[in-house]
């Protein structure tokens, strides 16, 4: 019954195409486009940005010896390991097992495993409206019936 169904990956992992290895340490801040996995440790902020084409959003992985100290902006992300910072995901978050966050995290949407940590604030974000979906509020009644 159940054979149909297809669980469908919660981000696309092919696009990582920047990788800090484990034992480099980077210290200044990070401007990445597309995907970057970040097995070492960076010292300052780390901001991604989507794709060329602009079709999927900036992906960030952070493995469980990952760890980053300062501000994190990315599309996507994957984390399991250590931040300190706030983290600012537009899109989807992925909190592991071995996750450690000391921030403010603002999502859209949040996948957090047993045993993951955070020890800061959780905000959700809500999506964008659409455009036909726009009430503008405090305008001109008369105004906005000329419209």
């Amino acid at each position: 019954m159940f054979a149909s169904l297809k669980k469908q990956p919660f981000i696309k992992m092919a696009q990582l195409s920047t990788l800090i290895a484990e034992g480099v340490e980077i210290i200044g801040n990070l401007l990445f486009t597309s995907g970057m996995r970040i097995d070492g440790r960076v010292k300052g902020d780390v901001t991604g940005r989507p794709a060329a084409d602009a079709k999927s959003p900036s992906l960030l992985v952070l493995s469980a010896n990952g760890h980053i100290e300062g501000s994190i902006r990315c599309g996507d992300a994957v984390i399991n390991g250590t931040v300190i910072g706030d983290l600012d995901v537009e899109h989807r978050l992925e909190l592991q097992s071995d996750a450690r966050v000391t921030g403010t995290i603002r999502y859209r949407q949040l996948q957090m495993d047993v045993g993951a940590t955070v020890q800061g604030h959780l905000l959700r974000v809500a999506a964008p409206a659409a455009a036909g979906n726009v009430v503008e509020l405090g305008a001109d009644k008369a105004a906005a019936e000329r419209r």
